[in-house]
């Protein structure tokens, strides 16, 4: 070597020469696929496959669900072996308004640490106000976010609940006729409980109208209930209600479901076959062992799983979307049932079909969880334990091909591994840190469009 000194080969340099190279290696290889998660349980009850599968993604939708797609066709591929991937999960009873109009509201993208994708706020807002809720809650999530609408002008609030002269089909029908991108259907709730009857308040004045406005927007209805003598379970499920209606607290303490022999009562199956639907609807104060253990027991399970998830509940009974799912996994509902009453039961429901599944084409709004073994205590509304050997862990979410969940860094690239891009001194004040942060996993195009 004359004159010349060797040049040790470290770690700083082939770090810098993975940065000169990589561009040429990006433009020189095309993707077929942004994200590739591979070896995972695929649950895709909408389309009857349970096993093992892998589900690519491109230009935020399911691009394909096979066995072995080869990693090479992916920009970036994430090993899921052990965990489950399913659709998006659907909760179809949610307050993200509170539980009522004026209560604190909390962000409806709290819901994606549950792997939900889609939450339907059930009847806050009425045809008063039901524009409130599209300028406040749904143009400010990244979730996507359904409504119900009350039957109510108003929406959801003890006094005004109770005034039939505040129930307006019409209205109500002509106010989801305005937003079908955004309303699904019609809510009824609390109404006239415990009051003597009147002229003014006739028993059935709330359902009755809340159906009214069903039939006039081609919509369900979700249906909150307090059974009296002159005003029956049986003859709500039985006479009431349509086909395709909800009726959502199933396992509230007010419900005769089982017989004087511990049997599910024989008009429960009855509504079952004429249509009704059952929804969980947990709430503070609808879910309870000793009606929701004997009924699973005899194979009456729910058709849908939701929460009634509002800030009065967020820290118990309900906690969150993923917990009640863990309820009927711990029931002894096998995990495929409890997402397709997750997923794809609650998108029907609702008749948005397009949801609750990984079809090709479709949105890829993805959850990949695990489950985990051991000994796990659940709790009711009336502060009672149930102890299982399952619990439901939500490891991932992706709504619309983008992650927006992962929080024990699944697709993320260890510390000691990151690329060159992943440590920045931010320039300027108010950078966020994704927007550091988001070189370090761009999409396939993203990275294209760099080269040119």
């Amino acid at each position: 070597m004359s004159g010349s000194a060797a040049i040790p080969f470290t770690k700083v340099s082939i770090d810098m020469l993975i940065s000169l190279l990589l561009p040429a290696l990006l433009q020189a290889q095309s993707f077929k696929y942004d994200l590739l998660l591979k070896g995972g349980h695929v649950i895709d009850m909408a389309n009857n496959r349970n096993g093992v599968a892998d589900v690519a993604v491109a230009d935020g939708k399911i691009a394909a669900v096979a066995a072995n797609i080869p990693a090479s066709d992916a920009f970036k591929v994430v090993d899921v072996a052990g965990h489950y991937v399913t659709p998006g999960i659907i909760d179809i009873h949610a307050h993200v308004v509170g539980g009522r109009a004026e209560r604190p509201s909390y962000p409806a993208d709290l819901n994606f640490s549950s792997g939900v994708t889609t939450i339907v706020d059930a009847g806050t807002h009425g045809a008063d106000n039901f524009a409130n809720f599209r300028r406040d809650v749904v143009n400010h999530s990244k979730i996507r976010v359904l409504g119900l609408v009350n039957i109510v002008r108003a929406g959801m609030g003890n006094d005004r609940e109770q005034d039939p002269k505040l129930m307006d089909p019409k209205r109500c029908a002509e106010t989801i006729k305005a937003n079908r991108d955004i309303a699904v259907g019609v809510k009824t709730a609390h109404y006239w409980t415990g009051q003597p009857w009147d002229k003014e308040h006739p028993p059935w004045a709330a359902v009755d109208g809340a159906v009214q406005c069903g039939n006039l927007a081609n919509v369900p209805v979700m249906v909150d209930f307090w059974p009296r003598d002159e005003r029956t379970y049986d003859d709500l499920i039985l006479k009431h209600m349509r086909p395709g209606d909800i009726h959502t607290h199933v396992f509230a303490q007010q419900f005769p479901l089982l017989d004087a022999q511990g049997k599910v009562q024989k008009y429960m199956y009855e509504a079952r076959k004429r249509g009704i639907i059952f929804d969980v609807g947990h709430g503070a104060g609808s879910f309870w062992w000793r009606q929701a253990v004997p009924v699973i027991q005899q194979g009456f399970w729910p058709d849908s799983i939701s929460t009634d998830l509002h800030s009065a509940n967020w820290n118990g009974p309900v906690v969150n979307m993923i917990t009640t799912m863990s309820k009927f996994l711990a029931m002894g509902m096998p995990m495929h049932e409890v997402i397709r009453r997750s997923t794809v039961n609650p998108a029907r429901e609702i008749k948005r079909p397009e949801l609750g599944t990984l079809t090709v084409g479709r949105e890829a709004d993805i959850a990949v969880l695990e489950v985990l073994k051991g000994k796990f205590g659940y709790t009711d509304c009336g502060r009672v334990k149930f102890v299982g050997d399952s619990k439901i862990e939500a490891r991932v979410t992706l709504r619309a091909g983008r992650i927006v969940h992962d929080p024990t860094g699944v697709t993320m690239y260890s510390y000691d591994n990151a690329p060159p891009s992943y440590f920045k001194t931010p320039k300027l004040q108010g950078v966020e840190p994704s927007a550091i942060a988001e070189p370090v996993m761009p999409s396939r195009k993203a990275a294209a469009s760099t080269q040119k």
